[in-house]
């Protein structure tokens, strides 16, 4: 039962190599080939048990899924030594702020913000995937401002892996920015590029499918584009879920939505078993998945610069995998979509997979004023500080309870620490986020990056020159 790409041109592949991939060589994403299932017992179980414990049981289920995977002991090994460094003792604890609401606080990792879940428990899984490999994996990422310095995070230093970052110069927040570029290890190398962050995720994609760098480069994916990432990410939906009653409760889940991934992963724990009322897509003036889900055309407009800059971005990789699902995985249709969209920029939803969409998506566009409000509003009421991409999502949450579009619980995710975007919760709330303690001094640091022009013959000739080397 192998790991299959959306488009259905590429050969499958096994956990082994999911654990390292990103883009399939057809272009498209790997899906697991079929979807397994958390019993009822095993749901109610996550409540009480040990995050790691949970994370273990989703990854063992999908290695056995693709087949090739490590055995059991050394999965759970692996989850407990990804989690040991969290912040809280839950990895993910649920924090009630009013009857039926509720944020899931996902910036407890060591670089405050919700990849270091998936990024840590990567890591542990590279050695073992690349056992016998003859060359060096280098890890290639475009970042909107946290997976890369979770990557950072997670890979500084590793054996056999060189971990090469691109973000889009100016257009993310400086702590953002100095948490990447600061760490000292001589596997990294931090690109700046002159563009937005769809350039950066432009250019990833055309190196991952260039033939002349795979002749001298081994090229790995920590992006939402790789399937582990997101298998991970399902654990908090399922231990949220329990604590709140699943499988007797379904919660509805509001998620800050950039790329996509992250409320995928809460479809993928949906069609695993968990009871899921609705998703929620909020998005901030980057609205491209909330127009798609809204009218039914999947349009890029330009992306534009706000305050919750992990949310600017006009595609969204991971949307692809929801058409796959919604199409009854018709690869090859989707394809030949896929290939029109990159032809004509727009993309017109079929109306029945339309309608498979909206059964479990609803969505909601906040601006960066509503966030503004919200971060005051919360602040005034709990004392309790959230940040530019969780207060976009309290108030798309509060959007669509109001629409009757959500039933409660409502469980909103918060993606990062407020303390990774002070100026814009300092100004809106009056309060100054304090960093946590293992950052006091990250403004006396030194950075080390390199500024590229938006191209990706500019990145394939620094990486080949030993980007990261």
């Amino acid at each position: 039962m192998p790991f299959i790409s959306t488009r259905g041109r590429a050969q499958p592949i096994d956990f082994r190599a999911a654990v390292t991939s990103g883009l399939a060589p057809d272009g498209g994403l790997y899906m697991p080939s079929r979807w397994p299932q958390f019993s009822p017992d095993e749901i109610r179980a996550a409540a009480d048990e040990p995050f790691a414990s949970v994370a273990a049981r989703a990854l063992a289920a999908f290695a056995e899924v693709g087949g090739g995977g490590p055995d059991v002991s050394f999965i759970e090994d692996a989850m407990r030594e990804a989690f040991a460094g969290f912040d809280h003792d839950e990895v993910a604890p649920l924090r009630e702020l009013a009857p039926g609401r509720y944020v899931l606080e996902l910036f407890h990792g060591p670089t405050l913000a919700f990849k270091d879940v998936a990024m840590q428990a990567l890591a542990p899984l590279y050695p073992w995937a690349l056992e016998g490999a003859s060359r060096r994996k280098t890890i290639l990422a475009a970042t909107s401002g946290d997976t890369g310095g979770a990557a950072i995070a997670a890979f500084a230093d590793a054996p056999g892996v060189d971990v090469v970052v691109l973000h889009p110069a100016g257009r993310i927040s400086e702590v953002q920015r100095r948490i990447m570029t600061t760490r000292e290890a001589s596997n990294i190398r931090n690109f700046a590029i002159e563009g937005d962050f769809d350039d950066c995720q432009r250019i990833v994609k055309e190196l991952f499918v260039d033939p002349d760098l795979a002749r001298v480069r081994d090229l790995g994916g920590v992006n939402s584009i790789n399937w582990v990432r997101l298998a991970i990410q399902t654990t908090y939906y399922f231990t949220a879920g329990a604590r709140l009653g699943a499988p007797d409760v379904a919660a509805s889940y509001v998620v800050p939505t950039g790329n996509f991934g992250d409320v995928f992963a809460g479809y993928a724990a949906k069609r695993m078993g968990l009871p899921v009322a609705r998703l929620g897509v909020a998005v901030n003036e980057n609205d491209i998945v909330h127009r798609a889900i809204s009218t039914g055309l999947y349009e890029p407009a330009g992306v534009a610069r706000t305050e919750a800059p992990s949310m600017d971005i006009q595609v969204a990789s991971n949307f692809e995998r929801l058409l796959f699902e919604a199409m009854d995985r018709d690869a090859g249709a989707l394809a030949d979509m896929m290939a029109a969209f990159a032809r004509d920029g727009r993309l017109e939803i079929p109306d029945e997979a339309l309608a498979r969409i909206r059964e479990d998506f609803v969505s909601a566009r906040a601006d960066d004023a509503a966030a503004a409000a919200k971060i005051r509003d919360v602040n005034e009421a709990d004392g309790y500080l959230v940040d530019p991409h969780t207060a976009i999502g309290l108030a798309a949450a509060d959007q669509l309870a109001a629409e009757g579009a959500l039933s409660e619980p409502i469980v909103t995710l918060s993606t990062a620490h407020p303390a990774k975007f002070p100026d814009a919760v300092t100004r809106a709330s009056g309060a100054i986020p304090a960093l946590p303690q293992r950052y006091a001094d990250l403004f006396d640091r030194e950075e080390r990056l390199d500024v590229l022009p938006a191209r990706a013959a500019a990145v394939r000739e620094a990486i080949v020159a030993g980007a990261a080397g």
